[in-house]
């Protein structure tokens, strides 16, 4: 049931009643603005659609009301807290501050240009504008499949120039410490640093990710069979030693791995050398956290101090500043060079398909374009040649 009204010369308004199919409550939507009547009665009919095929067109709801429920119902102890923590803070300081009391129905694509743009022009980096981005894309993309929302209006969002896109996309995201740097870099750290150098080794080793590293407990480090279970990550916003382990990055980070005999028997080295520093500081010592990785007292390792180290050690290597997290890619580019299969590289990563496994590393080592134009030299030599020698004997 619907009702048109005048309110002044060049503002028309129509009432909507109607009962909501799922709650059986009666509901009412107001409109107005509309020039002509025949505007408000276009404006009703597309309305009445909406809410026939099954959207809530009728909701008040605003963009921050969606926001508070779409973390609450479907981000709140269902991915990691870092990640959780990432999210609430793209909300909360720069979703909201922009768009305030707009309401979820009111956004359209225009209005999110305008505000990634206005981003940019604030001084973030691109990737920052992403990060952002990908909060929201996420939330619309709920709302869409809720019927909230006809479509998304965080699709097809420009952050990049056609230039830039391109060079993006030319260039090698994946940084990693190349294979014949690797020993040098290994022999600044132990000079460095032993407990420094354990832990970048193990890196290297393992792939683990960087909190995966440090959550690692003694318990679930099996040094006769030499397999590690990879079961949870360091939180280092945690406001207790209870707090202090969270859920692995996604479900599939879950997993279980083998390490080399070698690097068992130098973990078995590095546990003579804990238990020393438990012997030595007896109840000072943290032995309630079981950490594999840590400080002389068992206490977890700063990040900034990680990351002073990490730098000062390339620095002394002669290799460009790298994240932590490129010793991980070294990892898998060292499997790749040996030659290991995609889906053992996978799983030993945590990933979720062989495929992001395959896009991420895919032409990154030139060792492997090396290796792979030789065994193609190799195995076309003789009909080349062959053809050429045919050639050289009918002259």
């Amino acid at each position: 049931m619907a009702s048109f009204k005048k309110i002044t010369p060049g503002n028309w308004s129509f009432r909507h009643k109607y009962k909501d199919k799922i709650t059986g409550k009666q509901r009412e939507v107001k409109r107005q603005g509309y020039q002509t009547k025949p505007m408000a009665v276009k404006a009703y009919e597309e309305l009445k659609r909406s809410i026939d095929l099954g959207f809530d067109s009728a909701s008040e709801e605003t963009l921050a009301e969606f926001l508070e429920f779409w973390m609450k119902e479907y981000k709140e102890g269902k991915i990691a807290k870092n990640t959780y923590r990432l999210h609430e803070r793209n909300i909360k300081n720069h979703i909201i501050p922009y768009f305030q009391h707009i309401r979820l129905e009111d956004l359209t694509y225009k209005m999110y240009q305008k505000f990634i743009n206005h981003l940019i022009e604030q001084g973030y980096s691109k990737r920052t504008v992403e990060i952002i981005h990908g909060t929201m894309y996420g939330a619309m993309q709920r709302a869409k499949l809720l019927k909230k929302v006809h479509d998304n209006p965080c699709e097809d969002v420009s952050i990049y120039s056609a230039k830039e896109k391109r060079e993006k996309e030319n260039k090698a995201d994946i940084k990693f410490i190349p294979y014949d740097k690797i020993e040098t870099f290994l022999e600044v750290a132990l000079a460095d640093n032993y407990t420094y150098y354990i832990f970048f080794r193990f890196l290297i080793e393992t792939g683990l990710r960087k909190g995966e590293a440090l959550a690692l407990q003694w318990e679930n480090v099996n040094l006769e069979s030499n397999r590690i279970k990879i079961l949870q990550t360091l939180d280092y916003e945690a406001e207790s030693d209870e707090e202090l382990f969270g859920d692995t990055k996604t479900y599939h980070s879950v997993r279980e791995i083998p390490i080399t005999k070698r690097l068992a028997m130098d973990l078995k080295s590095h546990r003579v050398r804990q238990n020393n520093n438990i012997y030595r500081l007896k109840d000072a010592y943290k032995s309630n956290l079981d950490l594999v990785f840590c400080r002389e007292d068992g206490s977890t390792i700063p990040k900034s101090t990680l990351f002073n180290a990490f730098r000062r050690i390339l620095k002394k290597t002669g290799l460009p500043n790298l994240s932590i997290h490129t010793l991980r890619h070294t990892h898998a580019v060292l499997l790749l060079e040996s030659n290991a299969e995609m889906k053992y590289i996978q799983e030993a990563l945590g990933h979720g398909s062989m495929q992001i496994t395959s896009d991420i590393y895919t032409h990154v080592s030139k060792k492997i374009e090396e290796d792979a134009i030789e065994k193609f030299e190799n195995h076309t030599k003789k009909i080349i040649l062959g053809a050429e020698w045919g050639q050289k004997t009918n002259n």
